[in-house]
């Protein structure tokens, strides 16, 4: 090896980040204390990153369908004020979204369960009646049945006192939480703004962000970074857009059907399912599980004609809304779906069961690329039926 001045530069680089690395082993408590310090610092500007990348699948779309480019020829004004239109449009329908969950929703959920709390004991006694009249017969579990008494007054008492010795340490922690309140609005209000600038100035960000890479970074590693930036922007936009138009339609489905058959809590089950939905795979029966336990309370039988209509819609939504709403867009194999939802919910919960599928599927998407150009270096190619191993030639492109 000659010990020219490249070849010393790189040693010198490589014993840097050794020491670099021995140094962060060693002091390792330090330095993830130096990261979390870090991360607090850049986290409204991460949340605000997290914010815009959200509101510009709405706001894009709304843009480019009321202000197309094609109209806006010699219209400057127009052209200038689209993307504030398009931003304040997406920021209003996310409030009034908000606003329906609050007002429409959040009530008639505190009155359900508040007219539950009556109902239990009512149901109760109609399970002990069922239950009487199905063993008629059997006297020892019909008296077993019937001498079932629940204290409600000791459940009650219990809950008071829990909530009693509970009263000590909320009070004690009044300033706390209340700081942390004034500190989580201080950082939502700053990431709102940044999300906004982000989304008002995106196309000057994208040349900036283009014009650092190329001064810093060769340019082939430029291209592939970009290319991996524009494949995960499309994979999560795709998702995002396809899962929520998906969930809104079968939280609308659920709301018609349930007004159809007359079964209670329509629009509260409808919204419940159309959020749950929003968690791939398990989400809707989530919500399936919840609107069968409140309709159970107030109409058993009604409860089964809820289950059997929620399989129904269910195979609908999948054979034929799904497959046409968010199609291939994620392209990612059912089996891996499965083990990002897994893996995601394990690691972050509903969050990374959101993030994890589109994450998954841009890996998934660079290692199938990364295997057909090793593949196709090697001049090799595998039957996608049989997967036996087939060889061409270079020059005729024949096969053996």
């Amino acid at each position: 090896m000659n010990l020219n001045r490249e070849n010393l530069r790189k040693i010198r680089s490589l014993i840097l980040f050794t020491i670099v690395v021995l140094v962060a082993l060693w002091k390792y408590s330090l330095v993830l204390s130096a990261l979390g310090f870090m991360i607090g610092i850049i986290f409204p500007f991460l949340l605000g990153g997290a914010i815009a990348f959200i509101l510009n699948v709405p706001m894009h779309f709304l843009e480019h369908k009321l202000f197309p480019h094609q109209k806006l020829k010699g219209k400057r004004w127009v052209k200038k004020m689209a993307r504030p239109l398009s931003l304040t449009l997406t920021i209003l329908i996310v409030i009034g979204v908000i606003a329906v969950v609050s007002l429409v929703v959040v009530p008639k959920l505190g009155s359900t369960i508040i007219l539950l709390g009556s109902n239990i004991q009512d149901f109760i006694l109609k399970v002990q009646s069922w239950g009487e009249e199905l063993f008629n017969n059997n006297k020892e579990i019909a008296a077993w049945i019937s001498d079932i008494e629940i204290d409600w007054k000791k459940i009650l008492d219990s809950i008071m006192a829990f909530f009693k010795n509970g009263a000590g340490s909320v009070l004690d922690s009044t300033f706390t939480v209340a700081k942390s309140i004034v500190s989580g609005m201080t950082t939502f209000i700053i990431a709102f703004v940044f999300a906004c600038y982000i989304l008002l100035q995106k196309e000057k960000l994208n040349i900036q962000i283009h014009k650092v890479m190329y001064a810093y970074l060769k340019k082939e590693y430029v291209e592939k970074i970009l290319d991996i930036c524009s494949l995960t922007y499309k994979t999560f936009s795709n998702f995002l857009a396809g899962q929520c138009l998906e969930a809104a339609i079968l939280g609308t489905m659920f709301v018609i059907m349930m007004t159809v058959f007359r079964l209670p809590y329509a629009l509260l089950v409808g919204v419940l399912i159309a959020f749950t939905a929003l968690i791939p795979i398990f989400g809707a029966f989530i919500g399936c599980f919840i609107g069968a336990f409140l309709i159970l309370m107030d109409t058993p039988m009604k409860a089964l004609v809820f289950v059997i209509l929620f399989l129904v819609l269910q195979q609908i939504e999948g054979n034929l809304i799904y497959p046409r709403v968010v199609g291939n867009s994620v392209g990612l194999p059912s089996i891996w779906v499965l083990a990002a939802v897994s893996i995601g919910g394990s690691l972050m919960g509903i969050v990374g069961m959101l993030v994890f599928i589109p994450a998954v599927s841009v890996i998934y998407t660079l290692f199938r690329n990364n295997v057909y150009g090793q593949l196709e270096k090697k001049e090799i190619r595998v039957d996608n039926v049989s997967g036996e191993l087939l060889y061409k030639h270079k020059n005729t492109g024949d096969e053996n």
